[in-house]
């Protein structure tokens, strides 16, 4: 079966006449509804399975945002509601409420990866807590855990290091040379246990337990294909903690790091 999940928060139309407006994008009602309506419209379908919040909106009260995705439940046009790159404080405050609202809210979207790993001291914990799965996404790092950049080199002409557009400085954090070392030493790991690395790193994050799901970027098919055979992988307990210790120097733990406008 086909699931539909799509978001909420930045303007869908960041270039158009209502690109200033402060309706044009946050978790405001009007915002929502008017999102939510165009998502409808452009997906050609009556009802969303899952609508996310893309980003928590401090300049909202949080009442007006499930009372508004309550609306949306209630009229048949979103059947579970999400979020993504809220902490641990957030998380815990919108369940309070999607309980009193009876929003049904199941999903968290996090980056997360071998070496993003801000969400697992609390996110992770207020999630169970509360019975939000996570559906992360950058498993591979924005491809650097596919070992093809190399310290002390340049990275490949069309990759997504060299896009001015902004792929460039959303992977910048892990272009240094101890980062893409220590990624180089995954390789015969990866190779040992008959995976790619990209399927290495894959599987590494569907065997946390609270990993629902994870989302996967491709460029050709055959990435798609192969990425997609790490669903059914089990890494051994000795590899894993190979992994970790090749690794221990570059991860970053810090749960400040969670994404938040």
């Amino acid at each position: 079966s086909v699931e539909i999940l799509t978001k909420v928060f930045w303007p869908t139309d960041p270039h158009g006449v209502n690109r200033g407006s402060p309706n044009n994008r946050g978790l405001g009602r009007k915002h929502i509804m008017e999102a939510a309506h165009a998502s409808l419209a452009r997906l050609r379908t009556d009802y969303l399975d899952v609508y996310q919040a893309h980003r928590f909106d401090r300049t909202v009260p949080l009442e007006e945002t499930f009372l508004a995705f309550a609306d949306l439940v209630r009229q048949g046009k979103v059947l579970y509601v999400g979020v993504s790159e809220w902490n641990a404080e957030q998380i815990t405050r919108a369940a309070v409420i999607a309980r009193e609202l009876n929003v049904p809210l199941i999903s968290n979207q996090p980056q997360y990866s071998m070496l993003w790993r801000v969400i697992e001291s609390q996110v992770v914990p207020a999630c169970v807590r509360e019975g939000l799965g996570q559906i992360v996404w950058s498993p591979i790092a924005q491809g650097v855990l596919t070992g093809k950049y190399l310290p002390g080199k340049q990275p490949p002409e069309g990759s997504r290091a060299t896009d001015e557009a902004g792929g460039k400085s959303m992977i910048a954090r892990w272009m240094r040379d101890d980062v893409l070392d220590r990624v180089q030493r995954l390789k015969p790991l990866a190779a040992e246990a008959g995976l790619t690395m990209a399927q290495l790193a894959i599987a590494w994050v569907l065997g946390n337990a609270n990993v629902s799901s994870a989302i996967i970027g491709a460029t050709r098919p055959e990435q798609v294909r192969e990425n997609a055979k790490a669903s059914g992988v089990t890494l051994e307990t000795e590899l894993l903690q190979r992994i970790d210790q090749v690794l221990a120097d570059v991860v970053e733990t810090d749960p400040r790091r969670t994404v938040t406008p």
